[in-house]
């Protein structure tokens, strides 16, 4: 019995002397996420981005309002399950994008998501996926103009097959 309460209280010595924290920023976008949220998907302004890891199980929804006369975002939510970073990412991704062109917020990177959180390596990947979920969010905007462009250019050949 003396044993077993040496040996729980050696874990427990050992837990806390090697804990593991979150940088403040982590903590801070973690516990009051900025821009949680989703727009209608269906909205011809609204890009959405939708990714996912599934070494981790992380999966992160971010969409973005875009003006169509300037090109610049307008407004930015996101959804995500995941882990206190891919939280925090998904939060600043949100945050970066709002007030910028299409064209700037592509070339955000991934390292300077996790630079700015303080992540470490094994979390590298929560930043990887807001940079992969802001690039499809944009790319499915884009998607959605050029069909939109293109039904819009059908519509009077229609019209006219039709009289």
């Amino acid at each position: 019995m003396l044993r077993q309460l040496a040996s729980k209280r050696l874990i427990t010595q050992r837990i806390q002397i090697l804990p593991r924290f979150y940088h403040e920023k982590v903590i801070d976008h973690f516990n009051n996420p900025r821009n949680v949220g989703s727009f209608d998907k269906n909205d011809p302004a609204v890009g959405t981005g939708l990714v996912g890891a599934p070494a981790c199980g992380d999966v992160m929804k971010l969409q973005i309002k875009v003006d169509d006369t300037t090109g610049e975002i307008v407004d930015a939510r996101f959804k995500t399950f995941g882990c206190g970073s891919a939280i925090a990412s998904s939060s600043v991704a949100t945050e970066w994008v709002k007030g910028k062109q299409m064209e700037e917020v592509m070339t955000i990177k991934n390292t300077e998501i996790a630079k700015h959180l303080s992540l470490p390596p094994v979390k590298l990947h929560c930043s990887m996926l807001a940079e992969d979920a802001i690039k499809a969010a944009v790319k499915d905007y884009k998607t959605k103009r050029e069909k939109s462009n293109v039904d819009s250019d059908a519509e009077p050949a229609v019209q006219a097959a039709k009289a």
